[in-house]
C-alpha cells in the first residue's frame, strides 16, 4: 500500500490563502491603531441633540409680545446670543449668519437666523435694517447661558450655534469661526437631512 505524501508547496499555498484572507483585517487594525485617523470630518463641535432640546427661555419679540424659539421648529436655525449693544464681534456673527444662509443657494429657505438679545438694551435701527430677516428675540440671559454650552475659555456670546428642525441644539461653532468651513458643515447637514 502506497503512503499519501502531501504535495510539495501545499503548505505554502495554504499559508498564502490564509494571508490573503487575513490581510484586510490586519490592514484595518494597522490603520486604526498605528495611523490613527482623526475620524472628524466636521468643523463645528457636534453636540448630543437629546441633551439640548429648546428650553423655556421666556423669549419675546422686540416689541415685548411673546414669541417662542420653538415656533421656528421645522427649519434649521442658526443662532447667536449677544447683548443689544452688539459690538464688532456680534456684528461679524450677524454678517456671517446672513452670508452662510445665502451661500446655501436654493437650500437657503431651509435655514432661519435668530439673534437672542440677552438684555434690555435698545437695538440700533440701522443694524436692524441691515440684518432684516434675522429674527431678533429677547431672552432671559441666565436661561440662555444655562442651555447653550461653550468651549473652555469662551462664553455664549462667542459662538454661533445650529439647531436641527426637531428643535434640538446639535452643533456649536468655535469662537471667531471660519465661514468657509462653517459653510461646508451646513451644506453637508442640509444634504444629509430629509427634514427641515
Amino acid at each position: 500500500m502506497q503512503e499519501n505524501k502531501p504535495k510539495e508547496g501545499g503548505n505554502w499555498k495554504l499559508f498564502l490563502v490564509l494571508a490573503i484572507c487575513a490581510a484586510p483585517l490586519i490592514a484595518s487594525y494597522f490603520s486604526y491603531y498605528v495611523v490613527k485617523p482623526s475620524g472628524r470630518t466636521n468643523y463645528g463641535d457636534l453636540l448630543d441633540p437629546r441633551q439640548y432640546p429648546i428650553p423655556k427661555l421666556g423669549t419675546t419679540a422686540l416689541d415685548g409680545k411673546p414669541e417662542r424659539l420653538e415656533d421656528f421648529k421645522g427649519k434649521w436655525i442658526m443662532l447667536q446670543a449677544d447683548s443689544g449693544a452688539c459690538g464688532d464681534a456680534c456684528r461679524r456673527k450677524l454678517l456671517d449668519m446672513r452670508q452662510l444662509r445665502l451661500m446655501q443657494g436654493r437650500e437657503m429657505d431651509r435655514i432661519e437666523r435668530v439673534w437672542l438679545v440677552l438684555d434690555e438694551q435698545p437695538l440700533d435701527t440701522v443694524l436692524m435694517r441691515e440684518y432684516d430677516g434675522t429674527r431678533m428675540l429677547r431672552a432671559d440671559r441666565n436661561a440662555a447661558r444655562a442651555w447653550l454650552p461653550v468651549d473652555t475659555g469662551t462664553q455664549v456670546e462667542d459662538h454661533i450655534y445650529l439647531i436641527d428642525p426637531l428643535g434640538n441644539l446639535m452643533m456649536r461653532f468655535p469662537k471667531d469661526a471660519d465661514p468657509n468651513k462653517m459653510k461646508k458643515d451646513i451644506a453637508k447637514l442640509l444634504k444629509a437631512s430629509r427634514i427641515g
